[in-house]
Parts: structure tokens; C-alpha cells; sequence
């Protein structure tokens, strides 16, 4: 089991690789991991996540408030919004906050990530919802937050980032990579006339294989109300498995969002 330094060191670590990625410029991004049900620790506000070391992360305890802290690093402003994700799910261990480009493209463009077009991101991530807009390091953010946590692993925030969290902070972080290569081969498949999606049954293929494998997480392989009723699992959803009796697309959502992607595309 690690200790407290060793956890410091792999936060610092993880905030190499979303700097080196290019998921961050300058200060952005935060990183946060639970060591406890009244103590976390996080990245700290106004600093590069590609240049920390170990004394650089804080302590909080689980309403955000210092425990712990070196010279004059504060915690991360949006420790909010990593709070309100561990309140409403405890199986989560860790939470990542980045600003990946493709993937924070598709949430200024409002355009959530729902299209199934490749097995792995079919399998790991199912849907990738846009939580609307919030005032950064207010109870917006975690307020609109809330309404996707219970049922996905990964949530794009409006003109904003994207937000990933599992039960270990490698875990959390990987969930962010795949979101934004998800983001990025949509993308570029979009410029090249299109994506060529799953069928229906090829996504409850793939959804019985995260089955099978007793793959750990939200996902509409298990949470989406058809497959409750024994009925093929939705995935172009726009993000609306969580509250709607048939979750499939209507043809008036993906038309919309293919007039967005064809403006952003200036087609």
C-alpha cells in the first residue's frame, strides 16, 4: 500500500504527463486523490501540473478545507467540483481535471461524445456527456457535474475541459487520455466525410464483452434504462441515459449535431 509521500510523488507524476500531452497550458488542470472519507490530497492552485514536486500538493478535508499545506500553496479553486464527485460516489478514488484539446474542442462546440466508432471507447468510456457551463470555483461546476456523475466516468464541461474519475488515480488519468483520443479520432474522421458508426447490435456486442470482462465504473452497458428492460443498450444518446425510457438519438439531435461539427468544420 502507498504512503502519503509515495501518493504525492505519483500526483506529480500524472501532472507531468496531462503537461506533456498538452492537456494543460500554464496553470490549468487539477488532480486529486482519496486518502480517506476526511482527508484528500490535491494539486495546488496557480501552479504548472508539469513542474510539481511532492511538496508542492495540499491536504484537504473532505468539505475542501486546509489540513495541510507548505509555504504559500493554496488548494486547487476548483477543489469544489473534485468534492462533489467523491460525495456522490464512493467507489471513486481519484479525480482528474484537464483541458485536452480535442476534447474540450467538442465541449465549446456543445457537442457531446456519443458516437460509437471504435471498440475500445464503445467498451471503456460508453457515452461522454457535456455538463453545462459553470462559473470556474463555484457551486455551478459541481452542481451541473452532479447530474452526470452516477451514471458516467467521464464528463465534458461546457466552454471548459473534461473531467475523469475512477477508483486509482492511474485509472483516472488513462480515462482522460481516452477521452481525448476518442475526441481527436472523431474529429479527424468527421474532416474525412465522416465516421462509419457501430450498428446497434455491434454496440451490444461490445457492451456484453465490458460485461463479461465484469469491467468496474458507470456505463450504459449497465445503467441505461433499455438494458434494464432487456432491451439492446442505447449509446448516441447525446447524454440522456440517465433520465429518458428509450435512449436512443432522435433524428433531430443528430442532425444538430452534425450542423455543428459541419460549422466548427466550415463545410
Amino acid at each position: 500500500m502507498q504512503n502519503e509521500y509515495e501518493i504525492k510523488k505519483e500526483i506529480c507524476d500524472i501532472g507531468k504527463r496531462i503537461y506533456n500531452r498538452n492537456m494543460v497550458a500554464a496553470n490549468d488542470g487539477n488532480i486529486s486523490v482519496k486518502l480517506n472519507d476526511n482527508e484528500y490530497l490535491c494539486t495546488p492552485t496557480g501552479v504548472s501540473k508539469g513542474f510539481m514536486t511532492p511538496e508542492y500538493i495540499c491536504k484537504v478535508d473532505a468539505q475542501g478545507n486546509v489540513i495541510q499545506a507548505n509555504g504559500g500553496f493554496k488548494p486547487s479553486s476548483e477543489i469544489k467540483m473534485h468534492m462533489r464527485v467523491y460525495q456522490e460516489r464512493p467507489d471513486v478514488r481519484s479525480v482528474v481535471h484537464a483541458h485536452p484539446v480535442y476534447a474540450t474542442s467538442f465541449a465549446i462546440a456543445g457537442i457531446p461524445l456519443t458516437q460509437p466508432i471504435m471498440p475500445e471507447a464503445v467498451i471503456a468510456l460508453g457515452c461522454v456527456p457535456i455538463a453545462k457551463y459553470g462559473r470556474p470555483s463555484t457551486m455551478e461546476i459541481p452542481d451541473a457535474v452532479s447530474e452526470y456523475v452516477q451514471y458516467f466516468d467521464a464528463v465534458l464541461l461546457e466552454n471548459h475541459g473534461a473531467l475523469t474519475y475512477s477508483d486509482s488515480l492511474l485509472s483516472a488519468y488513462l480515462k482522460m487520455e481516452s477521452v481525448e483520443f476518442y475526441a481527436q479520432l472523431l474529429y479527424q474522421s468527421r474532416v474525412l466525410g465522416g465516421p462509419k458508426e457501430f450498428t446497434p447490435q455491434q454496440v451490444e456486442d461490445l457492451y456484453e464483452i465490458r460485461r463479461q470482462f465484469g469491467m468496474k465504473g458507470r456505463h450504459p452497458a449497465n445503467l441505461c434504462p433499455n438494458a434494464k428492460e432487456g432491451k439492446p443498450s442505447c449509446h448516441t444518446c447525446g447524454g440522456d441515459c440517465k433520465g429518458t425510457k428509450n435512449g436512443n438519438a432522435s433524428a433531430e439531435l443528430v442532425a444538430e449535431i452534425t450542423r455543428k461539427v459541419l460549422e466548427q468544420l466550415g463545410r
